[in-house]
């Protein structure tokens, strides 16, 4: 009853937490609200929540890393992919290496495996908090993509560099040629099974669907259950269950287009998954501030492990990892930037230096949250021997504040970065958008017309299916002139014609949406925009 009751306490302090960032008259993020909230949950009771690192890993990772690959914009990541791997994977890797021997440096009595075991739960980056920060100075759409982006991919390769360096810890011992090796498997055999599962569970799901009709709650349901599956089928075959629960989700964007759901089916699986997306990333925030009074009460039993007895000395390494790694993002940023800027001038291209600004702003968007914190409470309790896992606490307490000095940082330094920072003009998406809205429109008036006639020709009022199929018809073609929405009253016969003449042409409007997608002729937003409002409707005249 009294873990039922915490349980509820972390819940009802994310929504307050929520409430509480949108009272406050100055900007404070949302995940800092949620830890001191947390915080004033562990001071108000004795009872500390005792985290399992694995079923920590496994209850929130896996969903979080799957909506961020089903809902990342495709055509943006792909546009910018070379700077996403740059710093995806290039800035990761050097993050790793440099930070973990920064950290062994500072601390000697930290092993070298633990130290790149902290470095790499450090490494990756969380839009989440960023956006949260920069709700009031919003963050330029291009630099969000590639933010977003790159947390997807520096998410699944921080931990599996973290997963290295606990087992170099375990073993006592590193082979890079193995470790090769062994990443190939791990990453390549991940990618594949969250790919295989999500087209495996989409094509069964179309099968159930043909043959019985669709149950939305059971659709929904399993779509929860698919980074799970996609998870512990790659665990068992000693693959990274990360990388399969992020590949599951980029896979399910192209499955969906392939097997349309109903309306209310996307509609309220949407509604479920941002509610699960608010509460996941708002327990682990609480989670935080939570452990933090043992935390902090235990500093001066901590710090002794770095051979200092004064806790001050914590909060000097805290603010020198923070430090470097805003210093190895700063350069990284920088040269990255630089060498696109070459390339675009060998190819004729005009390019100018990039705003200062603009490279700061990149640097301080690299925000520690919810990845941070998840990944360096799964290190292990103990040594294979059953000795405690040297520096456990000491990790946990500076990655803990990594992710507070970051967000604090970041939420005074974006802000006045971005403001008023001039960036060239993206490209208009509107063209695109008023071709597929014609192109849609002209299928459906053609599919209404047809219907109309073979309504007309079956009854003996064909007058009453003129009138309706005429309406529709002027809905779509006043869409096409660009002259309203279609209003207009009628009876209630015509009226329950006009809803059937509506949703085939919804229908017709959604299958030429879906050859545009298949083709590229559209991009994934564009079309994600297309399919919500096609959604609107149909549940409109279906109710």
């Amino acid at each position: 009853m009294e873990t039922l009751s915490i349980i509820l306490f972390l819940l009802l302090a994310v929504v307050v937490s929520g409430a509480l960032a949108r009272m406050l008259p100055f900007a404070v993020p949302t995940p800092l609200v949620q830890i001191l909230l947390g915080a004033a949950i562990g001071l108000s009771t004795s009872h500390r929540v005792a985290l399992d690192p694995e079923l920590f890993l496994f209850l929130f990772l896996p969903p979080l890393l799957f909506l961020d690959g089903w809902r990342i914009p495709k055509d943006e990541l792909f546009k910018d992919l070379p700077t996403v791997v740059e710093l995806a994977l290039g800035l990761v890797l050097l993050t790793v290496i440099g930070m973990g021997l920064l950290i062994h440096w500072m601390i000697p009595a930290m092993p070298l495996a633990v130290a790149f075991a902290l470095a790499a739960v450090v490494s990756p980056t969380d839009p989440i908090a960023v956006s949260a920060i920069a709700a009031r100075v919003p963050i330029p759409k291009r630099m969000m993509h590639i933010l977003e982006g790159e947390s997807l991919l520096n998410d699944a390769s921080g931990l599996v560099c973290l997963r290295f360096a606990v087992a170099a810890a375990l073993t006592g011992s590193f082979s890079a040629g193995e470790a090769a090796l062994t990443f190939a498997w791990v990453a390549g055999a991940g990618l594949v099974i969250g790919v295989l599962v999500t087209l495996a569970v989409s094509r069964a799901k179309a099968w159930v669907t043909r043959r019985w009709g669709e149950d939305t709650g059971s659709q929904i349901l399993v779509s929860l259950l698919i980074p799970f599956g996609s998870y512990l089928l790659a665990e068992h075959l000693h693959a990274s269950g990360i990388l399969a629960a992020v590949s599951a989700g980029v896979t399910m964007t192209f499955a969906e287009i392939s097997r349309q759901a109903m309306a209310v089916t996307r509609m309220r699986r949407n509604s479920v998954w941002d509610t699960l997306q608010f509460t996941l990333n708002g327990v682990i925030f609480v989670l935080l501030g939570e452990q933090l009074p043992g935390i902090v009460a235990d500093a001066r039993q901590t710090v002794l492990l770095t051979g200092h007895h004064s806790p001050w000395w914590l909060g000097i390494y805290v603010v020198a990892i923070v430090a470097g790694l805003a210093a190895l993002r700063f350069a990284w940023v920088w040269t990255s930037l630089r060498l696109t800027i070459l390339r675009k001038r060998e190819g004729l291209a005009e390019m100018r230096s990039p705003n200062w600004r603009l490279v700061a702003a990149t640097s301080f968007a690299g925000v520690r949250g919810a990845i941070t914190l998840a990944g360096v409470l799964t290190l292990p309790l103990a040594l294979n021997d059953g000795s405690p896992f040297p520096a456990r606490d000491l990790a946990i307490f500076l990655a803990a504040g990594v992710i507070i000095v970051s967000l604090v940082i970041a939420s005074v330094a974006l802000p006045v970065l971005l403001k008023d920072l001039v960036l060239p003009p993206e490209p208009s998406r509107q063209a695109e958008e008023d071709a597929a809205r014609i192109a849609t429109a002209e299928a459906a008036i053609r599919a209404v017309e047809r219907r109309q006639h073979a309504l007309g020709e079956e009854h003996d009022d064909p007058d009453l299916y003129a009138g309706a199929g005429t309406r529709v018809m002027d809905f779509y073609r006043e869409r096409i002139e660009g002259l309203g929405d279609g209003r207009g009253g009628e009876a209630r016969a015509q009226e329950r014609l006009v809803s059937e003449l509506r949703l085939i042409g919804i229908q017709a409007e959604r299958a030429r949406l879906l050859e545009l997608a298949r083709s590229r002729a559209v991009g994934s937003e564009t079309a994600r925009k297309l399919t919500r409002e096609l959604d609107l409707a149909e549940a409109r005249h279906r109710g």
